[in-house]
């Protein structure tokens, strides 16, 4: 298969695929956690602020705690690399337009200095993270094959997008050279990997964690425990 039979492929047959397993595989997710349901709470409730003790329970728990002590590094990097995650997929011009391609969504993308600021940042808050995991003997005692393949998953395509580019980019100027086709298909290939592990593996707080906090702070706050 020649560089560009393979960029064919990764943005056609395995772009689609790996996109089906993505959608089939979170509903499978959340059908699954739906099914499991809830055993009848019998007690009598202590308060009816439901919604109230839900957002706390999403915002709160977004802010490190007091409690956490010399933890306060690990949550800082933990905020690095998620903001820099972040920047990544929705602020850079390539990424917006194969969001548009998707979606028909579009907005204004992030200069390239910018990003590639992002980037670097993310790169050493990944790194931080993974020895931190390793360093600490009992997160490394609790630290399983699903920790670890999620970590290189989310970085493998930072570092093939990095290799990618060959040219910076300017909004705006005059349209860039096109890229090498094999390290681009390669860069697809590591998303369209990320795209079907994440509904399987801890990932999926992506898509669930808001749910899951606001229904553990709407329990508390019926309990009358809410923190």
């Amino acid at each position: 298969m020649t560089p560009m039979e393979l960029l064919e492929f990764a943005r056609g047959p395995a772009l689609w695929a790996s996109l089906a397993v993505l959608i089939l595989g979170s509903v499978w997710r959340v059908a699954a956690i739906w099914r499991l349901g809830a055993a009848p709470d019998l007690s009598e409730p202590r308060s009816t602020r439901l919604i109230a003790g839900a957002m706390r329970s999403i915002f709160g728990r977004m802010l490190p705690r007091k409690e956490i002590g010399r933890g306060r590094l690990g949550a800082l990097n933990g905020y690095l690399y998620h903001a820099g995650l972040a920047v990544i997929v929705f602020g850079y011009l390539p990424h917006l337009h194969f969001i548009e391609r998707l979606t028909g969504l579009a907005w204004p993308p992030l200069p390239g200095p910018v990003v590639y600021f992002a980037v670097g940042i993310t790169f050493v808050a990944l790194f931080l993270a993974l020895l931190e995991r390793l360093m600490d003997p009992v997160r490394r005692l609790l630290s399983g094959f699903d920790d670890y393949f999620s970590w290189f998953v989310v970085i493998l395509p930072c570092a093939t997008g990095m290799i990618a580019i060959n040219v910076s980019y300017s909004p705006g100027a005059a349209p860039a050279p096109p890229l090498d086709p094999l390290p681009l298909a390669i860069h697809l290939l590591s998303v369209e990997l990320l795209f079907v592990w994440l509904p399987f593996g801890k990932l999926a707080h992506t898509f669930l964690v808001f749910a899951s906090r606001g229904l553990t702070g709407a329990a508390l706050e019926r309990k009358g425990a809410a923190v």
